[in-house]
């Protein structure tokens, strides 16, 4: 078979699930190949991932009975005009995110519909698809100054902060940033590196009630996370790991953090 060109409309067929799997190994090669396309790959997957999460109250609601009468014609004939509008408008948004927000911000999932446990996750792989790339400004704060990086976050967050000693896992800490986080204000992301450059990090927001945990990955060839809910935290670790290892490095820093509590 002939090897056909590929393209950013191929970017977004591979994130919404609709490219042939007989082209998935070609597209990965040229994916590969092209950074810069690479790059977009990965930030429309972050763009995915804060739009559901700045959206994610909304996106669990019911559409109202005046939005669907609105998209089906039905709205009553004497509304205001600049109300039928607005209606108009805002049962479009509704239709879009009740659809999976259409075009290359659906489907990243494989049409997987997830929860808040989900965009948790969604949030965290995001962060680490762009951060772990970067060289030179992957932290705000190095591990050099690791107790004024956990002292910051800490505050930020309103939960105490310690970050988990990884060595036994063959991971050091790199530092720390802290990120807007939809549902919850704010964010902490720790990275963590080992002696062959891999990288892997931990995003922590502060959770009040919710008790969950799981894996979740965005694509088949990306990042996965491993997340939990509990005590407070809402946490996931997030790299390109074989699943048991990323689990037990997972399990660690769980308990490293719930340590902390009482430290």
């Amino acid at each position: 078979m002939t090897r056909r060109d590929f393209s950013e409309r191929d970017i977004h067929m591979a994130l919404d699930g609709e490219l042939p799997s007989e082209e998935r190994t070609a597209y990965d090669a040229w994916l590969e190949a092209n950074p810069e396309m690479r790059a977009k790959s990965a930030r429309y997957i972050a763009d995915r991932a804060a739009l559901r999460a700045a959206l994610a109250g909304v996106m669990d609601e019911p559409v109202p009975a005046r939005l669907r009468q609105a998209v089906l014609g039905e709205a009553p004939a004497r509304a205001p005009a600049w109300r039928s509008r607005w209606w108009l408008s805002a049962a479009a948004a509704a239709v879009l995110m009740v659809g999976g927000f259409g075009g290359y911000m659906a489907g990243i999932g494989g049409g997987r519909e997830g929860g808040a446990n989900d965009q948790l996750a969604e949030q965290a792989i995001a962060a680490h698809i762009i951060y772990a790339a970067e060289k030179r400004h992957a932290v705000e704060v190095p591990a050099s100054d690791k107790d004024h990086l956990q002292t910051w976050l800490s505050n930020r967050l309103g939960l105490k902060l310690v970050a988990p000693d990884l060595a036994a896992e063959g991971f050091e800490l790199v530092g720390g940033r802290l990120l807007p986080s939809g549902e919850h204000g704010k964010a902490a992301m720790l990275l963590y590196e080992d002696a062959k450059g891999e990288r892997i990090s931990l995003f922590v927001t502060a959770e009040s009630s919710a008790t969950a945990k799981g894996t979740y990955a965005a694509e088949a060839d990306g990042p996965e996370a491993v997340y939990w809910l509990d005590k407070g935290y809402g946490c996931a670790v997030v790299g390109s790991l074989p699943r048991e290892r990323l689990s037990e490095v997972a399990k660690s820093a769980y308990g490293q953090l719930l340590a902390g509590i009482s430290s």
